[in-house]
């Protein structure tokens, strides 16, 4: 008895090393993978908000686009249409400088077919 708790004893110092190592491992890769990507995406993003001027051409996060008429220190006011129609915004409201002319689309999942497509083709 006195030698298996001897032996549990000792071995049991020795493998807490290599998981520690690993768990230290883990939290640098959720790191580089995940925190310090996010963080520049929001550097860049602040920075982008932060350099806009009159007669920039903006779009919103909820998709509106137009050019900037006045920019206060938290809003700005823009300018959309050919009505002149004039609304103040937050500056985070702005998704990105200059207009998206395309919508990403998601991809169809063409190697499936429906029920109703199965029930056709029998």
């Amino acid at each position: 008895m006195f030698i298996l708790s001897a032996a549990a004893g000792a071995g049991g110092t020795g493998t807490m090393l290599p998981s520690l190592a690993m768990i230290v491992v883990m939290i640098a890769v959720c790191y580089f993978l995940l925190i310090r990507p996010e963080n520049k995406r929001k550097k860049q993003a602040e920075e982008m908000r932060s350099s806009l001027k009159v007669g920039d051409e903006i779009t919103t996060i909820g998709g509106i686009i137009g050019t900037i008429c006045a920019v206060k220190e938290k809003s700005l006011v823009l300018e959309t249409g050919a009505d002149r129609v004039r609304i103040e915004f937050a500056k985070w409201a702005v998704s990105s400088k200059g207009t998206q002319a395309t919508e990403e689309a998601v991809p169809e999942k063409s190697g499936k077919k429906d029920k109703k497509d199965k029930k056709e083709d029998k």
